[in-house]
């Protein structure tokens, strides 16, 4: 049974330096062995582990995390959900995770504080208006909520925009997607992690893959930092760090791993009530409830895991900020930090079974892990549960590469890749 607390009884609480709340998790030693391993304590890890539970009635799992939950991409990001993606294939699968966030609050009986506000991608140039036209057509026909916003729409949507004629990125229109918005991104992991737990998954922090347990060509489990503990279908959701662990199995992954820069302001008083995103300038911007203004930007093109971003690149998104809104050049920066992200060739994730059997990944979302999380989660667990793909991930197997099937969907994540 859950407690419930009140007003007073919080703020005694908090007084008393939070001695008296009970854990949101559980967090108990790792058995020796379980039915099945999720690795990597994010967004997709979590997800993967409670719908494990939830939809295949799979309890006996271990969720490994190497540091805490939600320390890396699903606490560095800038919490935007949306699904206008070109191809049907990929509409599929974040029009799952947009469903799924939609009710994801109430699923959880957790406030993820989804804030449906809508989006609006810019067009800069004709030929961006026609791109655009496009785009919005094939959303229409795969059944996403889209429209084509001249500029006097962007205007009423987003009013602090450059909308000068002599402007360096011209805004001639763009387009709409009105189910479009963001979502707490510790709220998320954390109310997947309960909610996991409640169930009977055992959540383990700070246990680090060492190594993999092989046995007759196929995966049996790892070793960890506490211990060896043993599965027959392990999963594997670390994001930027796929490579990594990939190495550490005995293969290797079509990923890249970069540093995704973003920031953000001192809170003002509400200014912008919708996700703004500009191809042109590669910066995607939106206002926290907090007040906070959360800018993102481009990759930084030398590989790396720093997590702190860097100048260089902070200044051409900040450049690109100040093109398109020039009255936040009165803002004050709070902090800067970078997701590490995995990149592929065709900028769309893998999802299914690795070279080595009995090991299942879910990797390669480059800059669209965290409004994906619902569905990477679902179809991750779907493929441990019942070894075989359900049939939104099966476009995404690891074996396109080798047919030449891609799905290129670096237009869709709306910056460069």
């Amino acid at each position: 049974m859950t407690r419930r607390y009140s007003a007073l009884s919080l703020f005694k609480e908090g007084l008393a330096g939070q001695k008296g709340w009970e854990p949101a998790w559980r967090s108990p030693e790792p058995k020796k062995t379980y039915d099945a391993i999720v690795i990597g304590g994010g967004g997709h890890g979590l997800a993967t582990a409670y719908y494990l539970a939830k939809n295949h009635g799979i309890t006996n799992v271990a969720l490994l995390e190497k540091g805490w939950i939600g320390g890396g991409n699903t606490g560095r990001n800038t919490t935007v959900v949306r699904s206008n993606y070109y191809y049907p294939e990929s509409v599929a699968i974040y029009d799952l995770a947009h469903r799924l966030y939609e009710g994801l609050s109430a699923d959880l009986n957790y406030n993820v504080m989804l804030s449906q506000r809508g989006m609006v991608f810019l067009a800069h140039s004709i030929n961006e208006m026609e791109i655009t036209a496009r785009t919005v057509n094939a959303m229409q026909i795969n059944g996403i909520d889209a429209e084509i916003f001249s500029v006097d729409d962007v205007r009423r949507v987003a009013p602090l925009l450059n909308f000068a004629p002599d402007a360096r990125f011209p805004i001639l229109g763009g387009g709409w997607q009105g189910r479009a918005g963001t979502a707490r991104h510790d709220a998320v992991a954390w109310g997947y992690a309960r909610g996991a737990s409640r169930l009977g998954v055992d959540i383990i922090q700070n246990c680090e893959i060492t190594d993999f347990i092989i046995e007759g060509g196929r995966c049996r489990g790892v070793h960890t930092t506490r211990g060896t503990i043993r599965a027959d279908r392990i999963g594997m959701a670390v994001a930027g760090h796929s490579s990594v662990l990939a190495a550490k199995a005995g293969f290797r992954l079509p990923v890249n791993s970069y540093a995704l820069q973003a920031c953000v302001s001192e809170p003002v008083k509400p200014i912008l009530d919708t996700v703004v995103l500009s191809p042109g300038t590669g910066v995607y911007v939106s206002q926290s409830d907090k007040g906070e203004i959360v800018i993102g930007g481009a990759l930084d093109r030398v590989p790396s895991y720093g997590q702190r971003g860097n100048l260089p690149v902070l200044e051409g998104v900040i450049a690109g900020l100040l093109e398109m809104f020039p009255t936040f050049a009165q803002l004050k920066l709070m902090r800067q930090w970078a997701g590490i992200v995995d990149v592929v060739p065709d900028s769309s994730p893998i999802i299914g079974e690795s070279p080595l059997p009995n090991l299942f990944i879910n990797c390669g979302w480059g800059t669209g892990g965290f409004k994906a999380i619902p569905a990477g989660g679902t179809l991750l667990a779907h493929l441990l549960a019942t070894g075989k793909h359900h049939d939104i991930s099966r476009p995404f197997d690891l074996a396109r590469f080798a047919s030449g099937r891609l799905l290129d969907e670096a237009a869709g994540s709306g910056i460069a890749h």
